[in-house]
């Protein structure tokens, strides 16, 4: 992994901050995308910092096709190359699908789904000239599942399995790979301000009995865009403890 450039949506915090940080652990240099100021991701660039890394910041909003373009050839320019991608930015706004309205539909799915598209769509090309890439999308077992409130979760995340199963078959013959890891429930500050009743009916739904932890998510990336998964292309891997069998 070492002396590879990552760009990581929603890397500011989170799962996609534990992500920048454990590829940084291999020499990995990484691009940070995050719709929130550089100063609400201060902890994550200076851990970046503190692990030996070039890190920069990059504010974009990824449903936007034009900015996601001009961040990518920024990158490029910045870093001369992008070998790894990871699509991670993500929102919600739960609703019952019949109290939801068009803008919690079109937002869930700009940034969840066409947030992906924009950010495959604009870095491939310079994968393609170098014969190489990985690009790993964060999916949900919501979306393989589904979820009632979350219909415009559940199907921004269905749509990221679509998208990366037809990108692997696009993309192999360019030795570029494309899989998807469906994190299950995750320990994060959401979770943390749940109540133990509640916590003890999410653990009911897991075989494991316990929520999962963001390195798990972060390891699992680890593995996908590293050369030790060289022939795998369209998976996804869940990391869900068991929740969708």
């Amino acid at each position: 992994m070492e002396n590879r450039v990552a760009l990581i949506t929603g890397a500011g915090r989170g799962i996609g901050a534990k992500i920048a940080l454990t590829l940084a652990q291999d020499n990995t240099d990484i691009a940070v995308v995050d719709y929130s100021d550089e100063s609400a991701a201060k902890d994550t660039m200076d851990a970046l910092a503190a692990a030996g890394v070039t890190a920069r910041y990059y504010r974009c909003d990824v449903s936007d096709f034009s900015a996601t373009k001009a961040v990518v050839d920024q990158i490029v320019k910045d870093f001369g190359k992008i070998d790894i991608l990871v699509n991670n930015a993500g929102i919600t706004a739960d609703k019952l699908i019949m109290r939801m309205d068009e803008a919690d539909w079109d937002r869930v799915l700009g940034i969840n789904l066409k947030g992906c598209f924009n950010m495959v769509k604009h870095v491939t090309p310079y994968m393609m000239r170098k014969r190489y890439g990985r690009i790993v999308s964060i999916s949900s077992v919501v979306g393989l599942m589904g979820n009632a409130g979350q219909a415009n979760y559940a199907a921004s995340k269905a749509g990221i399995v679509g998208l990366t199963k037809s990108v692997a078959k696009e993309l192999g013959s360019r030795n570029i790979t494309a899989n998807a890891v469906a994190p299950g429930f995750i320990k994060t500050a959401m979770t943390d301000a749940l109540t133990e009743e509640q916590k003890q009916a999410m653990y009911k739904l897991i075989p494991l009995g316990a929520l999962g932890e963001t390195e798990d998510i972060a390891q699992a990336v680890k593995f996908l865009v590293s050369d030790a998964a060289r022939y795998i292309t369209g998976v996804v891997l869940r990391v869900d403890g068991g929740m969708d069998m």
